[in-house]
Order: C-alpha cells, then sequence, then structure tokens
C-alpha cells in the first residue's frame, strides 16, 4: 500500500459518503439518533445535521494521515513501514464509511439490527488492523503506544506481536458473534480483551526486562 493508493482508495469513498448523507439528509427529521448502546438501542440524539459528523472525521483524517509522518521525530518515523502505515489508515477510513452507511441505514429503515451490523463491521477492521500490527515499528501514532512500548524496542516488538494475536482473535469472535447473534457482552468483552491484554503485557515484559537490567 502506498500513499498514492491511500488516497486514490479514500477520496472517492469520502466523496461517496457524504453524496449518500446529502442524498438523504432533506427527508431526516429534525432529531435523529446519534449514538447506539452496545445492544444496539438509541441512547443519545441529536439535530439531523449531526449526521455529517462521521464525514467530517473521515474528512480531517484524510488530512493528517499523509502529514503525520513527516511531524515525526527521527527515531519515530514511519518509513520503515509505511505500507503497514497507509494500509491501517485505508481500513480506518474504511471503517468510518461503514459505519456512516450503518447509520444511514438506521435513520431511514429502523427495522436494522444496528448492534449487530456495528459489532460485524468492527469486527473485520480488528482482523485487518491486527493482521498486519507485528509490522509497525516504534513511532507516535500507530500500535500499542503505551510509556513501556515506547521506551524499549523489546518491549514494542513483542507488545505487537502479541496484539497482532488477540486483535485477529477478537475481531474473529466478534465478527462469530455478530453473524450468530449472540449478546452484545461477548463481542464488547472481545473488544476489550483484544486491546487490553496488550497493554497490560507491555507493563508487566518491561518491568520485568527492567529488573534484570536488560530494559
Amino acid at each position: 500500500m502506498t500513499k498514492q493508493r491511500f488516497l486514490w482508495w479514500s477520496i472517492p469513498a469520502l466523496v461517496l459518503v457524504l453524496g449518500a448523507t446529502a442524498l438523504v439528509y432533506r427527508d431526516l427529521p429534525d432529531i435523529i439518533p446519534i449514538h447506539w448502546n452496545a445492544a444496539g438501542e438509541a441512547d443519545r440524539y441529536g439535530a439531523r445535521v449531526t449526521i455529517f459528523l462521521l464525514p467530517l472525521i473521515m474528512g480531517m483524517m484524510l488530512l493528517l494521515w499523509p502529514v503525520l509522518p513527516t511531524v515525526s521525530p527521527d527515531k519515530f518515523r514511519v518509513e520503515g513501514f509505511s505500507d503497514t502505515w497507509w494500509f491501517s489508515g485505508m481500513v480506518v477510513v474504511a471503517l468510518f464509511a461503514y459505519i456512516q452507511g450503518v447509520q444511514l441505514a438506521a435513520v431511514t429503515h429502523g427495522a436494522l439490527d444496528i448492534g449487530r451490523a456495528l459489532f460485524g463491521g468492527i469486527g473485520i477492521a480488528f482482523v485487518l488492523l491486527g493482521n498486519v500490527l507485528g509490522k509497525v515499528k516504534r513511532n507516535f501514532w500507530l500500535g500499542v503506544r503505551t510509556p513501556w512500548t515506547l521506551a524499549s524496542d523489546r518491549v514494542w516488538y513483542s507488545t505487537h506481536r502479541l496484539a497482532g494475536k488477540t486483535m485477529v482473535t477478537g475481531g474473529l469472535v466478534v465478527l462469530a458473534a455478530a453473524l450468530i447473534g449472540l449478546p452484545p457482552y461477548v463481542s464488547t468483552a472481545a473488544l476489550l480483551a483484544g486491546a487490553l491484554v496488550p497493554v497490560i503485557y507491555s507493563l508487566v515484559y518491561y518491568k520485568r526486562l527492567e529488573r534484570a537490567g536488560g530494559a
């Protein structure tokens, strides 16, 4: 994945999302659901103009993602894993576009099971990101950026090898749960475990290396 391919894919995705949002905007009620809990129930409402919030975030990301590598400190540059950098950006943009599509479907066709739909998309994104996470080198923008991974190359690489496995496993569990309709707490627990286990591991491993004098 290159910067050019990232932009060639992401810009049309943003245009498509903006177009779809503008197309349904005038038919939306003045107040629409803007947040759903893990069970797929709307628990927050806002003015219909807020339907453009996620496309706005997508646009900001498209502006920032190419800039962040240029402002990284010398020892934390992303050039050593640029393919993974641009691929990860594409996955995140795709996830935002998917979530916006689900939201548009939910506010125009209330029968959609938005909880299962959202968890399914997030599960796929977890699998895709986890599959490349082990290639990410130490940086300030992408990966498991704890004080302990940033302080030690050994902790960084060991943590990210583990994080790749926990994210892929968690993502597959979430996707399976969404497909067969398991309770939402199953997906929530899988996502939290996939993200938090590497964080805890980074602390434990760093302290072990520190005691051994090798951190």
